[in-house]
């Protein structure tokens, strides 16, 4: 193995560590942006529905007002009624009254039908404001585990930061530009070995004299196809790193 690139690998093991922080600080975050979704839905359901009442309400307000001035209306008609002498006009005022009549009772129709409607949706409100009375109740506890867990993150990747900065100064930083660059762009391990001729990052066959190559281990060999660097996975190259220290662990468990 090239010599540079142990120290490389260990820095890989904490940027692989701090990216599954980050990913995990992503799913726990937009867990919290669920949470807040659904009040803020809940919410705006409720508004929604209280603006709604309020405009039925003024709404069955204004013909109770229009029955009460039909009803004024018809009583005026029955005493000029009784003042009347024609029989043309005393059956003009009965059929006014009557079309007043048929007004009053259509409007009351209207009226009780708005009346039934806002029962409904009063009943409805309720229903949501149990609804967003539950969710905040039930998430409290949710969003305080969330949060608790959002900061440990930050601690351990800040911890893991500190540690890979001191290995960083020690590395040759024309490999790290290469290394970093390739991190980027995959967000994955960069720097694999070769496992039975094949790349263990993207698990394509490579050619014997590309394993020849990564076996010298004289300059860096990237993978024709996934172009992740390749070195050669012999215990004496890797010893002391972190690599060594997860195959010793992988033999153990399987022992």
């Amino acid at each position: 193995m090239l010599p540079s690139l142990k120290i490389i690998l260990d820095i890989q093991e904490y940027d692989m560590k701090m990216i599954r922080l980050m990913r995990l600080k992503k799913e726990r975050a937009s867990e919290l942006s669920s949470i807040d979704s659904l009040r803020k839905e809940l919410r705006k359901q409720q508004a929604d529905k209280e603006a709604e009442i309020g405009d039925l309400s003024r709404s069955i307000t204004a013909q109770e007002t229009k029955i009460s001035e039909i009803k004024e209306r018809v009583k005026k008609l029955e005493a000029k009624q009784n003042t009347v002498k024609k029989v043309d006009e005393f059956n003009a005022l009965t059929q006014e009254m009557t079309s007043s009549e048929r007004e009053r009772i259509a409007t009351e129709q209207i009226t009780s039908d708005m009346i039934d409607k806002r029962a409904m949706e009063e009943e409805i409100l309720e229903k949501i404001k149990e609804s967003l009375r539950q969710s905040e109740e039930s998430s409290q506890h949710l969003e305080t585990e969330i949060l608790e867990s959002i900061l440990l993150i930050n601690q351990e990747g800040s911890s893991l930061k500190k540690s890979r900065d001191l290995l960083v100064k020690g590395a040759d930083p024309e490999i790290m530009k290469v290394y970093e660059r390739l991190l980027n762009n995959k967000k994955d391990r960069v720097i694999v070995a070769i496992e039975n001729r094949t790349c263990s990052g993207c698990h394509i066959s490579l050619t014997a004299q590309h394993e020849n190559l990564v076996r010298k281990g004289e300059r860096l060999v990237f993978c024709e196809h996934c172009s992740r660097i390749h070195y050669w996975q012999d215990s004496e190259a890797i010893e002391g790193t972190s690599v060594a220290t997860k195959k010793r662990r992988r033999r153990a468990t399987a022992v």
